[in-house]
């Protein structure tokens, strides 16, 4: 597969990107999540949230999708840190998912790469995300791309479970992913 065409997401592709996320929720959480709470998620609610969210933003959160040959195989999402009260030098990577069959071909590289590039390029300082403490590909994958864990620990409700998260931050300087 050749590279991906990185863009902002339009309310168009608000019910590829919910198919995008539900399964990759399915995919990559089985096991550390409760199978009931991944049985749960609806496309077609995720698709509503999404357009809603789209619809009612403020700019501050930037939704970017990965095209390839047309069609939308990955999305990702970042804004301003969210524990934050004052909006400091941090941002956040709110979220990533990427068609699964289409995991290690490039697609979630491009779009970690886009939102780094931009954030620099906003002058933000650092950037934070949160991932399962339990999902080590995704931890592979960002520590691959410069991420390291912080120290910072939280529980993620998922299903009447607390699912352990842990957060991985990364100095942006402006230089991409490479």
């Amino acid at each position: 597969m050749s590279g991906p065409r990185v863009r902002e997401t339009t309310l168009d592709d608000c019910p590829r990107v919910a198919e995008i996320r539900v399964r990759g929720w399915q995919s990559a959480y089985k096991g550390l999540i409760p199978q009931s709470y991944l049985d749960g998620l609806s496309v077609a609610e995720d698709a509503a949230r999404h357009r809603r969210r789209l619809e009612q933003g403020d700019g501050s959160v930037v939704n970017l999708v990965a095209e390839h040959d047309g069609c939308v195989v990955g999305w990702a999402c970042h804004g301003p840190h969210r524990a934050s009260e004052v909006r400091a030098g941090d941002v956040e990577l709110y979220a990533i998912y990427v068609q699964p069959d289409l995991l290690g071909q490039g697609v979630g590289r491009a779009l970690l790469r886009e939102s780094t590039d931009r954030c620099a390029a906003a002058g933000y300082a650092r950037m934070l995300l949160w991932v399962l403490r339990e999902n080590t590909p995704a931890r592979l994958f960002y520590e691959r791309a410069g991420f390291r864990p912080d120290g910072a620990e939280e529980p993620f409700e998922a299903g009447g479970s607390a699912v352990p998260e842990v957060r991985y931050a990364r100095v942006l300087t402006g230089t991409g992913l490479g």
